[in-house]
């Protein structure tokens, strides 16, 4: 438990210093993420959680796929990020939350669909994340692991290999997901994005 403490720690002290201006420093994402969240096949009404929101960068879309009747909340677990949400007006498409995605103020089986961008490696047990967020989602519903590039142009971005003990490639993730409640249906991991398409086990 110390352990785990320690890394939401390192996790919130890592994102409080990059709040301020995060987005400007990814300017040409926006399209990458309208398509992850086209990927979740949101209805009308959904009800759908952005995991580690961040900037809130998703909640304008994911409220245009829910439309009115839906409802969107963020979460995430850095004051200073939620704080850049609302300066950048993100607060009129959803709620936000500051919370910790391993321990959701939510009750069992409530969400349509949960978008993660960028979270599952900063999770310091990605284990016991991934299965709250099973917790929170009803049996059939879906998770999308997003990332606005690939793995390998991520990795070439902070000048490092790839490595073979990353949970997001395949088979691993497989294992980490099934483990935890869901089946993994679809894996693109090309230069343009990294998405894990994932449903709800019942």
């Amino acid at each position: 438990m110390a352990g785990t403490e320690r890394g939401r720690d390192r996790v919130r002290g890592f994102f409080a210093t990059r709040a301020a201006g995060w987005e400007g420093r990814f300017p040409d994402d926006g399209p990458a993420f309208a398509a992850a969240v086209a990927e979740l096949g949101l209805r009308e009404g959904d009800t759908v959680l952005d995991a580690g929101c961040g900037t809130a960068r998703a909640l304008p879309r994911l409220r245009d796929a829910v439309g009115p009747g839906g409802l969107v909340l963020g979460v995430d677990l850095t004051p200073e990020m939620l704080r850049e949400a609302v300066a950048l007006g993100r607060g009129g498409h959803g709620s936000l939350v500051e919370a910790d995605c391993a321990r959701l103020p939510l009750a069992s089986g409530v969400l349509d669909a949960v978008l993660a961008s960028g979270l599952v490696h900063h999770l310091p047990d990605p284990a016991a994340g991934l299965r709250e967020l099973a917790r929170v989602t009803r049996s059939g519903g879906r998770l999308a692991l997003f990332h606005p590039c690939g793995r390998a142009v991520l990795a070439a971005r902070h000048g490092h290999a790839l490595s073979p003990d990353d949970m997001r490639a395949q088979p691993r993730l497989g294992r980490l997901l099934d483990g935890s409640g869901w089946e993994l249906a679809l894996l693109d991991d090309g230069d343009a994005r990294y998405l894990a398409l994932a449903v709800r086990k019942p």
